[in-house]
């Protein structure tokens, strides 16, 4: 078993650090890669600003969902977890001791590798594991790293080392990130999910209206509030609802608002659910209370007008896209229809629903409620009350589709 061990302060974590990331797990063959924020640096002291380990950890857990590689990578607080200062010599002894057997490689930046000869215990780091080290460009890589090399491996000749140049790799130092951040920007370098935590929690100074959020900042902050295998349907859901708004001409940016939030409660535990829609005064029914499944749609739109101040309209449009309901503004069929058929859906029936999304709405719409009962029913489910009535009042309004 192969094991990457990536430390640093992560301060924040930015695209720099996603694509090493990503290179050594391929280059490498990593069967593991360990993300992992230290607690106090041995070789410098944390910038006034820096975010509490809880908030550096959860960035770092968010740089390894973006790698989109849920066996291979996670972060780790083990260093957060141990008193002190953090030795990278200690870390790969506990790793050791916790994966004997397992070949261990530390990943690192250039100025690093530099200056691995003068850490504490060198000789014991390269006993431990290999060392595989990153540079931006040719000039930066292999110029820079082949003395180094030649010298570590004089001084230390059973050292596995490997070097990596990676060229057009994201040029932001951290210190430069934190002040463009503290300056309203910086959030080209970052994932868009950290780029969203960091404003959400006002982490570096950003000081952002969540009120008033301009698309990019609240797309960023919707997809951190969800897992990254979500994201690409929030953003093919809200490409969709713009399209159909355009079709059915309904405001295309209150459509876009409500793809993007549309689901950015997905993940919250039931318990969660049922406090949030208690907070906020939303009613909740025995069948809601019994599966919380239902609530993501409810407590989604509670956060698109409590915490980003989103109108009535994306409310309205969030809070009935899982259920539907009687009597449906155009808004609400849209997103619906949007989240039912949007490009990444594929389910028996989905190009039926597309043709009719933009030849008859109110047919796309009835055409979804029927097969979620009918999927219900399959499956021995209740249907919620409100999903009965959508379609009965379709079908009352003389609405058919030809299955």
């Amino acid at each position: 078993m192969k094991i990457g061990i990536y430390g640093g302060t992560f301060n924040p974590p930015h695209l720099g650090h996603l694509a090493a990331a990503r290179t050594a797990v391929d280059v490498l063959g990593l069967d593991k890669l360990l993300i992992i924020p230290d607690a106090i640096p041995p070789h410098k002291e944390l910038p006034e600003g820096t975010p509490n380990p809880e908030h550096r950890l959860a960035m770092a857990a968010k740089m390894a969902d973006v790698l989109l590689m849920p066996e291979v990578a996670e972060a780790s607080p083990m260093e957060l977890d141990r008193a002190g200062k953090s030795y990278t010599a200690d870390t790969l002894a506990q790793l050791k001791e916790e994966h004997p057997g397992a070949e261990l490689w530390l990943l690192m930046g250039t100025d690093m590798f530099l200056t691995l000869h003068l850490w504490r215990e060198p000789e014991r780091i390269l006993e431990l594991a290999g060392v595989c080290a990153f540079g931006r460009t040719e000039q930066d890589g292999e110029e820079l790293f082949a003395p180094q090399r030649e010298h570590l491996q004089k001084a230390y000749p059973r050292a596995k080392i490997t070097t990596i140049t990676l060229p057009g790799l994201v040029d932001v130092s951290s210190t430069q990130l934190r002040e463009l951040l503290a300056r309203g920007g910086g959030g080209e370098y970052l994932p868009p999910s950290i780029y969203g935590y960091i404003l959400r929690n006002g982490l570096y100074g950003t000081c952002a209206d969540l009120k008033h959020l301009d698309i990019p900042e609240l797309r960023a902050c919707s997809y951190s509030m969800v897992m990254e295998k979500r994201v690409r349907h929030i953003r093919g859901t809200e490409e969709e609802a713009v399209r159909l708004a355009r079709r059915w001409g309904a405001g295309e940016d209150m459509a876009r608002r409500a793809g993007i939030l549309h689901d950015c409660t997905k993940y919250l535990t039931g318990g969660e659910h049922i406090a949030i829609c208690q907070r906020y005064g939303v009613p909740l029914d025995d069948l809601e209370r019994a599966a919380p499944k239902l609530l993501h749609s409810k407590t989604g739109a509670c956060m698109a007008r409590h915490i980003f101040g989103e109108p009535d309209e994306v409310y309205e449009a969030i809070f009935w896209h899982t259920t539907a309901k009687a009597d449906m503004s155009t808004l609400e069929k849209i997103l619906y229809v949007a989240d039912y058929m949007e490009p990444n859906r594929s389910f028996d029936g989905v190009e039926r629903l597309r043709e009719l999304a933009y030849s008859d709405l109110d047919k796309a719409l009835l055409l979804g409620v029927e097969i979620t009962v009918q999927e219900m029913e399959d499956r021995k489910l209740p249907v919620h009350k409100n999903t009965l009535q959508a379609l009965a009042w379709l079908r009352e309004h003389g609405v058919t589709t030809e299955r």
